[in-house]
């Protein structure tokens, strides 16, 4: 599975004074897919940290094409892009319900041993999950 859907209702308080969603949070919603294309994967955030992992986000872009309104229904494309022994990375897009590209993103995260706080190879679990894409 290198691609996985999730849709998003926009929440008012998610909206700014002009009436679109504000532009930090689209950092959110490319969270929320990468969260759920990870536990589409059968891996969970939670279960690295329990297990002594973190994925901390350490490059992050975004390209806003059209504005995302109070009350639409978009549709958040997490891509997989590649993973190294310590990275991932994800592009990711936006679309409301006519299927227009609203926004495009990209990030790169680091699997990180959180008691050292360096850089790791990621659980063989995870590794596994990654591996078979």
């Amino acid at each position: 599975m290198k691609n996985f859907d999730l849709k998003v209702r926009v929440r008012y308080a998610e909206t700014d004074q002009m009436g679109v969603v504000y532009h930090g949070n689209y950092a959110q919603y490319f969270e929320m897919g990468r969260v759920e294309w990870l536990r589409n994967l059968g891996v969970s955030y939670k279960w690295m940290e329990e297990n002594g992992v973190m994925l901390p986000v350490v490059a992050l872009n975004m390209n806003y094409k059209k504005p995302a309104r109070y009350d639409d229904l978009l549709t958040v494309k997490t891509i997989f892009k590649s993973q190294t022994s310590v990275k991932i990375e994800f592009d990711y897009e936006i679309y409301n319900e006519k299927n227009e590209l609203l926004t495009t993103g990209y990030s790169l995260l680091v699997f990180v041993d959180m008691k050292t706080g360096k850089p790791t190879v990621p659980p063989k679990y995870v590794m596994e999950k990654l591996e078979n894409l």
